[in-house]
């Protein structure tokens, strides 16, 4: 197999034709040898359908079911776990990303020899808000993460064969695959581009913070050391305050207590507070990875003209 393209579907119904229509009309001008991988994430409306139906009328699309929802990562690690192609590309399926993309990631990828070609936004899209706590995201992204992931990339990417199995390796339940791009490694560069519109994203601002939490605990250790340094910080504070007010009581000067005791008790209740939240993070994970549960599960793989399921 020459080209994978891998998606997921998750209320992606309207979708789905137009994403197939457009998407093989490009790989077509690559090669014949190609297959369209859908991931069903447990959708709960009538995608899973809809893919079933493309495949009954072309070989060349495969459809992964899975036995519930499992999120957007994990299917996508799931399809690029099917994927057999020399080449795979992932890519969103509600055509925010345009499926055109692939001709020109193919040609950049193979004229210069990259093992992963990946898309960006020179700036976010959304309103004020979104913009803002996405820069300021991404700012403390590159100062508690090692690994330097693109800021603004998105999830659109051609890559090699043996780098997509080299990044299957990798098993954790909780974890950011923006991490894990990065984290396999090989020769990555990136191409800018725009997405075409917004149909309402999935990804709230719970669910984008609950993902950055996810990336920061996922490959970095840094907030234990700013935990351990703070805290010295705070104490030695502590100390020289503590010593410059028994010196003034040796000499006769009191001060007002009140505030000085309750600022100090809320700051360090509210370090205390903060130090056992970041390491409860920390341990939850490995309360979850050592249970050893599969990454996902599948209902069946249709393919082949095949829709029994079982």
């Amino acid at each position: 197999m020459k080209l994978s393209i891998v998606t997921t579907l998750y209320n992606s119904g309207a979708f789905v034709e137009n994403f197939y229509t457009r998407m093989k009309a490009e790989a077509e001008k690559i090669t014949g040898d190609f297959e369209i991988i859908f991931v069903d994430d447990g959708s709960p409306d009538d995608s899973l359908n809809r893919a079933l139906a493309l495949l009954s009328a072309d070989h060349r699309v495969k459809v992964v079911e899975l036995s519930r929802n499992f999120g957007h990562h994990k299917a996508m690690m799931t399809g690029l776990e099917n994927a057999s192609g020399q080449s795979v590309f992932l890519i969103d399926v509600d055509l925010e990303e345009p499926p055109e993309l692939l001709g020109r990631f193919y040609k950049h990828m193979w004229e210069n020899n990259w093992d992963v070609v990946y898309g960006y936004q020179e700036q976010r899209k959304g309103n004020l808000f979104e913009q803002w706590s996405g820069a300021v995201a991404w700012s403390l992204i590159d100062v508690l993460i090692p690994a330097k992931i693109p800021r603004n990339h998105s999830t659109v990417r051609l890559m090699k064969g043996y780098y997509v199995r080299a990044l299957v390796r990798h098993q954790e339940h909780k974890t950011a695959i923006g991490g894990l791009w990065v984290q396999t490694g090989f020769k990555q560069t990136g191409l800018q581009f725009e997405k075409q519109s917004r149909h309402g994203s999935s990804y709230h601002f719970s669910s984008r913070l609950l993902a950055f939490l996810d990336s920061v605990t996922s490959f970095s250790e840094r907030p234990l050391f700013f935990v351990f340094f703070a805290g010295a910080a705070i104490f030695c504070l502590s100390t020289l305050i503590s010593t410059a007010l028994f010196i003034l009581w040796l000499v006769g000067k009191t001060l007002p207590g009140w505030i000085s005791v309750m600022a100090s008790v809320w700051l360090l209740g509210g370090f205390i507070i903060l130090s056992v939240g970041i390491v409860g993070l920390y341990i939850s994970r490995i309360f979850i990875e050592t249970k050893l549960r599969p990454y996902t599960i599948i209902r069946h793989i249709h393919q082949d003209g095949e829709r029994s399921g079982g």
